[in-house]
């Protein structure tokens, strides 16, 4: 009985301590989570890297920790940046009443006019003004508080990427030897942690900085302006199921053609974005699913859309995994119940055996 309520004690002191572990690292989980994308991807290269200093764990975990810098966060920043620049230049015009919308919102209103809804110009401009300015609200009001926050979650995904590359199986060990679960289903798991992460995330991702890349060269060679900011949106909503790449240089075309009197720079666009931009996501999705993920893809649309829905931009990548570890866990639970069951069967034979010696 003693045992019993020691149990139950240090059961509730271990919710009460984990509760405020989560409560202390949750700013610092997404960053981790990051991080820890980012080394399943670069998984590859950091044995290639590692193989080449000789084993020096280490030496090598810095080694590609300052390669994924210099490839991927620092661009990114880079463009990451511009775009705000662009964005606050384009808030302060807006604020200005430098960017004229008038011959737009009279068009729109003549357009509206046409299937009988009587929109007047002057509000339709107002409104187009308004939403816009609280589209880019969020890069001209960034706060220092928030500003700082940013870049401690870039130092901790950094630290982070560098200590799972060091350390990384011997955390893997340590947790195994923590949990519960059988080896087998925890190393299961760790298998559909990387398959997916290399399926799915790789795939999402390459393809949307593809597009956003492509479209990018289509804005600066039409002479578009605020080139970082529409390239940015270009990989983001990329992404996003059923919005895509399109949902950006379809409207930019639209505006060229109807509101810029530029009909020739709108068809390329639409021509460039239909046949390069959005078909290279048909190209490189495929080629890197292709054998990799065990996922259904209406389940795997379904899983991304469910993601975004309850957890924002950042459910693009979990909620695949979800869905992934949840089926493996089905798996396993089956696998464990026709263990069980076969259990039963040799107990139940064993019972009758026993009964049969003891009657003759």
């Amino acid at each position: 009985m003693a045992r019993i309520q020691s149990f139950v004690v240090l059961l509730i002191v271990l919710l009460a301590v984990a509760a405020l572990f989560v409560y202390l690292m949750a700013d610092f989980l997404l960053p981790l989570f990051l991080s820890l994308l980012l080394v399943v991807i670069f998984g590859p290269v950091h044995r290639w890297i590692t193989e080449r200093l000789g084993g020096r764990r280490r030496i090598a975990a810095a080694a590609t920790t300052v390669a994924i810098l210099l490839v991927v966060l620092l661009p990114l920043t880079g463009l990451m940046t511009m775009a705000r620049v662009e964005g606050v230049r384009l808030y302060e015009q807006l604020s200005d009443a430098e960017v004229d919308l008038h011959d737009v919102a009279r068009q729109l209103s003549a357009w509206a006019g046409h299937v009988g809804w009587n929109l007047p110009a002057d509000e339709i401009e107002q409104e187009m003004t308004e939403r816009a300015k609280q589209m880019l609200a969020p890069l001209v009001l960034a706060t220092p508080g928030f500003i700082g926050r940013t870049l401690i979650g870039l130092a901790v995904m950094i630290l982070g990427v560098y200590f799972f590359f060091a350390d990384g199986p011997a955390m893997i060990r340590t947790v195994m030897r923590l949990s519960p679960l059988d080896d087998k289903y925890e190393e299961q798991l760790i298998r559909q942690f990387d398959v997916v992460t290399r399926a799915v995330v790789l795939a999402t991702l390459l393809s949307a900085a593809a597009q956003g890349l492509l479209a990018a060269i289509g804005y600066w060679f039409l002479d578009l302006g605020s080139v970082a900011l529409l390239s940015m949106l270009t990989g983001l909503l990329a992404m996003v199921p059923f919005l895509g790449a399109a949902s950006v240089w379809l409207p930019v075309a639209g505006w060229l053609i109807f509101f810029q009197d530029r009909p020739i720079a709108g068809l390329v666009l639409l021509v460039y974005g239909t046949l390069v931009v959005s078909l290279v996501d048909n190209l490189i999705k495929p080629l890197i699913l292709h054998g990799r993920s065990s996922l259904h893809p209406m389940l795997a649309l379904l899983a991304i859309i469910g993601g975004v829905q309850a957890m924002g931009p950042v459910g693009i990548f979990v909620g695949p995994m979800v869905v992934a570890f949840f089926q493996a866990l089905l798996n396993m639970l089956h696998e464990e119940l026709g263990q069980l069951g076969a259990d039963v069967s040799i107990t139940r034979e064993d019972v009758k055996q026993a009964i049969e010696t003891e009657t003759n």
